[in-house]
């Protein structure tokens, strides 16, 4: 129904809040009908004669009371509708390549709604310059906000809260003149890539039918589209591009954007490898590999990264973003981080059902870990495999969740490569200049099935039967360009031929196609090696005294003025008492000693994670807090001059995205010790895509070594099943070929010299720590300065403390000793004060501290000493849990080689459980009391 002008209706007023400058046009307009004479005529004196108003004036006729009221209710409906089609004129594009997607009317798009006749259109109206124009007809301003926000190019914007930005985004794209143009250069520019992409595409199809590809067929508009982020992105500073994407796309993106070699692709489709054969490693199919290479645009070069990843979706995003965080500290642009920019790809499907991308949104402005902006561009195929959309989301966009963090969006229409290019390059001036996430939302189609062996007739029909009538992008855009006079159509046809013979070239090169050496150790890695497996590294980890008391003078140093906690007070006291009788180094001291020390070293420190500042046991206090102002100091940035920095985050509430986030930022930078903390060792499991695809893996399936440290509060105190494990045999079954190293520390020295070693290594491995909550304060957790100092070291088996005076115990000699026991971790201590109170002085125990690699050689030297004596393996875990599966078949095998009596260990500790541990105290005291007994051969 028609509303009367009069009578303008509550109901339309578009949703949400009025953006500054739209609102204080309103205002003026009514301001004006309070002050006819001066204001009102001076602004409206000058309009044609369509106005009723201007020619009374002009007459010098006065103007009634109705003409006023429509003069100013029209400017105001102006307005109303402009700012409705910048809210709403997305969900009335043209955006769809396929025509399938739903535009149902929008009544705030329409002009009737809101009083205007269509004799009404042509009427002059006062606009005040909001659209370019101070005066303009109903008609004109319809047309210039279809033509913005409605055409194949629309822009998602007004939900954004900062109106310097939100009023960038408007005056880049709205008005005379705003209208997507590009050179004849440029559109020529645009044609070859589409040339490349389609004709790459196609000959793959063709010379391997039927082989997996994931191709970018119906979506060929990427290429272009990178091509101008890079180009733009050169411009405006941008000195490295980091890409993270999934399979679908990924060989082109390699081919035409990354330039790998077509040869290199062909050479791996014929069965060959990606790396040289002197190389070990297990390798991975060829959609998921990285790589490396420079551009070059109007003399800026850019340096282009795509980082390796498996076929877990959005699993690859916190790596980039890790990545990129440690080349902009490299590069000391910690300011605007303008000079390495990440691009990450994405289905529409996985954008919107994976858990991940909402984590690392949620990153992008968040302390330690933004980047000053990420470029997110969504191949939107609109479908996921078999599923679509409406069985995949709820929201109307897979973008929708990208709002959450008022980041610009921009829909485009995949069939038009010019306004996709238009919107990366608008997209990327925009993340150069205000540091924060955008989004790039190509509609486009799959033109095979989800790969290229699969029949997608069987769940889509439709959808496909509408593809197979669909003329490529190329084709569209050939008949544009012929149409528009800018290349004859023969030229065309010359371009793709010329690129198929360079494509059948290369093919053929890639019959005898060998992998040069690889770029794994280039750059920062330089000076780092492989591991050589028989050459085991114990490294210079032990400091000088003198480095000793610096650190430790750091550690206790209040700056004048600070207000400082009475507890952090009390715990410097203690701390100041350990280093002036260099007695009773606690846990929390030795990893500040270890850390400190690396960093007058020249190694940064970069520790991560919940509360990690503090410590989840308030044990850390790495960053203190003055009591009155709340400023923030870090006594280990204050050591000495020109040392490394210590960099401490106290993480969003996130495993899987952070974890994958200091993950990556190990993987760029070698010569910094990068620390995750879990919050409690039983939290990890919320990152296990990136335990088991990244962490444990990469090197082996993409040669990228990591030296991350994960720290996993682990032990059994009566906490429950869910603060208890950090599940340590999912660690163990996963260790094969070196592929890093888990431990179990039961000193702080030991703690200590196992940190430090991380970078003085000539290689990298990841560290799996399990850490310690009782022992963080436990009496006899303690180190003395002595074993931190004159040539100390790590140790990957400990004696029992009874051979080394720190015990009440007198132990018999090793001939005489009845019983061994192994372990590993807090029940040492339980087992050592048992023992000691029983007065056993024929039961020994030994720590196993590095349990993988298993230390073979020094276990079979060590337990050679007891050649009288039965072994047993004591854990806290459950029989199915802890170290026992992984160790039993191991420790067998050593004490066969040692002729020791009993060849297998027998086992003590708790039964097979499917829960972690009980969550009854008198239950947990019970089992704990038993297990002890159980190993020294005590009845229970």
């Amino acid at each position: 129904t028609r509303h009367r002008r009069s009578e303008p209706s509550a109901r339309l007023w578009p949703a949400g809040r009025l953006m500054n400058l739209d609102a204080l046009k309103m205002r003026h307009c009514l301001n004006m009908s309070t002050s006819y004479a001066g204001g009102f005529m001076s602004q409206f004196g000058s309009m044609t004669k369509p106005l009723h108003a201007g020619k009374a004036a002009e007459a010098g006729v006065p103007l009634t009371e109705e003409q006023i009221q429509r003069a100013v209710l029209d400017s105001i409906r102006a307005l109303m509708i402009i700012r409705a089609y910048r809210i709403r004129g997305h969900l009335a594009a043209d955006l769809d390549p396929l025509g399938l997607r739903d535009t149902t009317h929008q009544p705030e798009l329409d002009p009737a709604s809101y009083g205007f006749a269509e004799s009404d259109m042509d009427r002059p109206i006062f606009i005040d310059n909001v659209l370019g124009l101070t005066h303009a007809s109903m008609r004109q301003i319809i047309d210039i906000v279809k033509r913005t926000y409605c055409g194949t190019f629309a822009l998602q914007y007004m939900h954004i809260s900062d109106p310097e930005q939100a009023g960038w985004l408007k005056e880049r794209i709205e008005g005379y003149g705003k209208e997507i143009q590009f050179t004849r250069e440029g559109r020529k520019a645009i044609l070859n890539k589409l040339v490349e992409a389609e004709g790459y595409e196609k000959f793959l199809h063709v010379k391997y039918m039927g082989t997996k590809r994931f191709g970018l067929d119906g979506g060929e508009a990427l290429i272009p589209a990178m091509e101008q982020i890079i180009k733009r992105g050169g411009a405006l500073g941008v000195k490295e591009v980091a890409i993270g994407m999934p399979h679908r796309g990924r060989l082109s993106v390699l081919a035409n954007v990354m330039m790998k070699p077509y040869r290199a692709i062909f050479h791996e489709f014929q069965g060959g490898s990606y790396k040289p054969e002197d190389v070990d490693g297990s390798g991975d199919v060829k959609y998921h590999l990285g790589a490396s290479s420079d551009r070059e645009f109007d003399g800026n070069k850019v340096h282009l990264s795509l980082t390796a990843n498996p076929s877990h979706l959005e699993a690859v995003n916190p790596v980039v973003l890790g990545k990129v965080r440690a080349k902009q500290d490299q590069m000391n642009d910690a300011a605007e981080r303008i000079a390495v920019l990440p691009i990450l790809l994405h289905g529409d499907a996985a954008f919107a059902g994976q858990g991940v991308v909402a984590e690392c949104l949620q990153l992008s402005g968040i302390k330690g870990h933004r980047t000053g902006g990420c470029i997110h561009i969504i191949v939107n195929n609109q479908i996921g495999f078999t599923t679509a959309p409406a069985f995949s989301r709820t929201s109307p966009y897979p973008t929708d969740i990208a709002l959450m963090v008022e980041a610009p969006i921009f829909h485009v229409n995949g069939d038009d490569p010019e306004a996709v290019v238009h919107a990366a390059r608008v997209a990327t001036e925009f993340r150069q200049k205000f540091h924060k996430d955008v989004v790039i939302d190509i509609f486009c189609y799959r033109r095979f099935g989800h790969n290229e062996g699969d029949e997608p007739m069987f769940t889509n029909p439709a959808m496909y039967a509408r593809i197979k009538r669909q003329k490529t992008t190329l084709q569209l855009y050939t008949e544009r360009l012929v149409a528009d006079g800018l290349i004859p159509e023969g030229e065309i046809e010359d371009m793709k031929a010329a690129f198929q013979a360079r494509l059948n070239e290369e093919f053929e090169a890639g019959k005898a196609f060998l992998p040069n050496k690889a770029d794994w150790l280039d750059g920062r890695w330089k000076n780092l090696a492989t591991k050589d497996l028989n050459n085991y590294q114990r490294g210079e980890t032990w400091i000088k005294p003198e480095t000793l008391a610096e650190v430790g003078s750091a550690l206790t140093r209040v700056p004048d003025g600070f207000d400082m906690h009475k507890t952090v007070t009390r715990q410097l006291d203690a701390k100041k008492e350990m280093f002036a009788t260099g007695k009773g180094f606690d846990w929390a001291t030795a990893e500040a000693l270890a850390f400190g020390s690396l960093q007058t070293e020249g190694f940064a420190v970069r520790l991560s994670g919940q509360d990690c500042t503090r410590g989840t046991f308030s044990q850390r206090h790495s960053g203190w807090v003055d009591q009155t102002t709340e400023e923030r100091h870090y006594p280990l940035n204050h050591i000495r001059a020109g040392q490394a920095r210590y960099e401490v985050i106290d993480s969003m509430l996130s495993e899987y995205a952070v974890l994958g986030f200091e993950y990556g930022y190990s993987l760029s930078e070698p010569n910094a010790l990068t620390l995750w903390e879990a919050q409690f060792g039983d939290f990890a499991n919320g990152a296990q895509i990136m335990i088991d695809q990244f962490i444990n893996s990469g090197e082996s399936k993409w040669l990228r070594m990591s030296g991350l440290v994960m720290l996993l509060p682990h032990g059994y105190e009566g906490q429950g099943p869910e603060h208890s494990s950090a599940r340590l045999e999912r660690f163990l079954q996963l260790s094969a070929e070196d592929n890093w190293i888990v431990a179990n520390c039961t000193t702080p020295a030991n703690y200590f010299h196992i940190l430090r070693r991380q970078p003085h290594r000539t290689y990298r491995k990841p560290l799996i720590l399990m850490t310690p909550k009782s022992l963080l304060r436990h009496p006899m957790c303690i180190s003395r300065a002595e074993d931190f100092t004159d040539g100390s070291t790590f140790h990957r088996v400990l004696w029992d403390d009874a051979q080394k005076g720190n015990s009440t115990a007198k132990l018999k000699a090793d001939d005489k000793i009845k019983r061994v026991v192994l372990c590993s971790g807090k029940v040492y201590y339980d087992l050592l004060a048992e023992r000691d109170a029983q007065g056993l002085d024929d039961v020994y125990l030994m720590r196993i501290e590095q349990l993988y690699p298993v230390p073979t050689i020094s276990l079979g030297q060590e337990l050679a000493r007891f050649p009288k004596a039965d072994f047993v393996w004591c854990q806290e875990e459950p029989k199915n849990q802890g170290a026992w599966a992984f160790l039993e078949p191991e420790m067998e095998t050593i004490l066969t080689k040692v002729r020791a009596k009993p060849t297998r260990m027998a086992y003590a500790g708790r039964k097979a459980s499917a829960s972690p541990a009980t969550g009854l105290a008198s239950r947990h005291k019970y089992e704990q009391q038993n297990l002890v007994a159980q190993a020294l051969g005590l009845p229970a």
